[in-house]
């Protein structure tokens, strides 16, 4: 099987039964190859155990070229051959190999060698398939095809949105900046214009997103489930806790956190001299001091060096590996044109490499970015060496932990980007962000349990302008119930009631928001142990970032030292370390 080169770098691509002049985009070369193992004889637990190895070299191959695809057209929505290509795998491979999957996942599941396989992850890995087994229905191939279209569209829309501000064109992601500006009516300027293109598509978006729901209802219809959260509980394999849970975490973060937001605004007011905030007030630095400015936004290979020596401060190894995915080509960092918005890393499967896509433009916020999809590259390179592809990847919760701890331990080392005194304001900012991110976190989970499981359906089937009003108001409810009252939106209602249309796990990864809101708490809990034993810490993390995806949820938590809970336990004493921080943070000038 293939293994790593040196840390971060292209590794050679070895193949034992995938041929070396295959062609993932060619679907008479790929179902040969997955019906030989339909037809494979198995005698033993030992060739079991081959035919996964055989499978996972071949699926890793089709994941790659799928990947790569899904990064081009992600770097550039504009360019209709780059879409052609991506879509050829959405439209005429992806549908095509789901029912085979199926059977594969079915002849492993009825092995009577299964039980020969001792390896603990096997049985995890068993236990997942059969979870994809009970789901699977052919009916929903051509939805779930569909669903992919359909979330596409929502990234062109997004991805084609520019401005032109006092005569120079910019993405939105691009006129962030200037929300960061001490001058008010800059600030306000830009603020409108981006909140005005926005609205723009307002009515787009919402069509869009019924068609998603509709879809997504459907799914679930033929899976034989009453709503569409129960489907993805279980496709997501979310084993360890259920959504009775995740409401519960949202009523501590309303209880905890929403009071102490309204305290951070109200500080901010004050500071500012502001009889009120408005939108266009939250990201400025409320003591008129000038914007964080960690690059320029062209100056993309100074921020990749200056990330690159923070990682180093962290771990040595980990600079070097994340120093590689520089030389590999595999980092498209800047905001443009044309590029969809957000930030992800993928998993290039065969070349077992990370590949991380960001819109960058020169803001502090940046540098969170790139430390947070670092510690997914890592994760991804600590686990890749697993030669069942199946089980490389851990759980989206423990996931998260890698890419929200790197965040935290990078903070010790901005003095990379600025002053010793610029590098404490942005660790204010930093821990700040994280008390407000908690209800907004809370507000998508909750908005979306109402949208798939509490919806009524005479709601759902409205006709598409009541449909929007019910959605509005409830978006409405929630919002109100998570935020803090300090912010005046006079006279932009309509932008504060379409504010969700931003977040793009809606349109693209349903449900898929919980998990940084329990991984949080997870990397507080480790950054709490870093300030005292860094290096003891740090093994941990990287100890439980290897197993991948060969233990459950809790023994990965367990493997990295801390608990697996989202409580009000665990959240309020993590709440008053963050507190305890800004309070000596606030003594230095921050």
């Amino acid at each position: 099987m293939t293994t790593a080169a040196s840390p971060g770098s292209p590794a050679p691509i070895v193949r034992r039964f995938v041929p070396k002049d295959f062609n993932p985009a060619q679907w008479e070369q790929v179902e040969p190859l997955y019906k030989a193992f339909l037809d494979r004889a198995i005698a033993s637990p030992d060739e079991l155990r081959q035919w996964l190895l055989d499978l996972s070299e071949l699926d890793a191959a089709v994941d790659e070229a799928m990947t790569r695809a899904h990064n081009d057209h992600c770097c550039h929505t504009d360019d209709a051959a780059i879409e052609k290509a991506y879509m050829h795998f959405v439209q005429a491979i992806q549908p095509k190999l789901k029912p085979l999957g199926f059977e594969l996942q079915k002849k492993f599941a009825a092995s009577p060698h299964r039980a020969g396989l001792k390896e603990p992850k096997l049985a995890l890995l068993g236990k997942r398939w059969q979870a994809d087994i009970d789901l699977f229905r052919p009916d929903n191939i051509p939805l779930q095809t569909r669903v992919t279209e359909v979330s596409t569209d929502y990234g062109k829309v997004m991805g084609a949105m520019i401005v032109d501000f006092r005569g120079k064109s910019y993405t939105l992601q691009q006129l962030a900046r200037f929300l960061e500006e001490t001058d008010r009516p800059t600030r306000q300027e830009a603020w409108t214009l981006a909140t005005n293109r926005r609205l723009e598509a307002r009515s787009s978006i919402d069509e869009l997103f019924d068609k998603l729901l509709d879809l997504r209802q459907q799914i679930a219809a033929n899976a034989g489930l009453g709503d569409y959260r129960d489907y993805i509980w279980r496709s997501m394999k979310r084993f360890d806790y259920t959504p009775t849970q995740c409401l519960q975490f949202a009523d501590a973060i309303a209880e905890l956190c929403v009071p102490l937001v309204a305290k951070l605004d109200a500080q901010r007011r004050e500071q500012m001299k502001l009889d009120r905030l408005r939108p266009w007030d939250l990201s400025v630095d409320p003591r008129g001091r000038p914007p964080l400015r960690p690059f320029s936004p062209d100056g993309i290979d100074d921020f990749v060096a200056k990330t690159t020596k923070v990682f180093r401060r962290v771990s040595p190894e980990l600079g070097e590996q994340f120093a590689g995915l520089r030389q590999g080509e595999n980092l498209d960092l800047q905001s443009r044109k044309g590029k969809r918005p957000g930030g992800y890393q993928s998993s290039l499967e065969e070349s077992r490499q990370p590949f991380i896509f960001m819109n960058a433009a020169g803001l502090n916020g940046d540098v969170d970015t790139l430390l947070h999809e670092g510690g997914h590259a890592f994760h991804f390179i600590a686990a890749c060496s697993e030669p069942i592809l199946e089980l490389r990847s851990a759980p989206l919760e423990f996931c998260e932990v890698a890419s929200m701890s790197m965040e935290l331990f990078g903070a010790d080392h901005l003095d990379e980007f600025y002053t010793p005194a610029e590098a404490a304001r942005a660790r204010k900012q930093h821990l700040e962000g994280i008390i407000r991110f908690f209800p907004w976190m809370a507000t998508i989970d909750s908005f979306q349990h109402w949208l798939y499981a509490g919806q009524p359906r005479s709601a759902r089937d409205a006709a598409p302008a009541d449909r929007h009003a019910a959605r509005t108001r409830q978006w409405l409810a929630i919002l109100d119930r998570f935020t803090s009252r300090e912010t005046d939106w006079t006279d932009f209602a309509d932008a504060r009631a379409a504010m969700w249309q931003r977040q793009l796990h809606l349109f693209n990864y349903p449900f898929y928001y919980i998990e940084y809101g329990i991984a949080q708490l997870g990397a507080l809990q480790l950054w709490v142990r870093y300030r005292k034993d860094p290096k003891g810490v740090l093994a941990d993390y990287r100890k439980a970032l290897a197993m991948g995806g060969t233990r459950s949820l809790p023994e990965l938590f367990a493997a990295a030292g801390i608990r697996f809970d989202f409580s009000l336990d665990t959240l309020a004493p993590l709440i008053a370390a963050i507190q305890e921080e800004l309070a000596a943070l606030d003594k230095q000038g921050a």
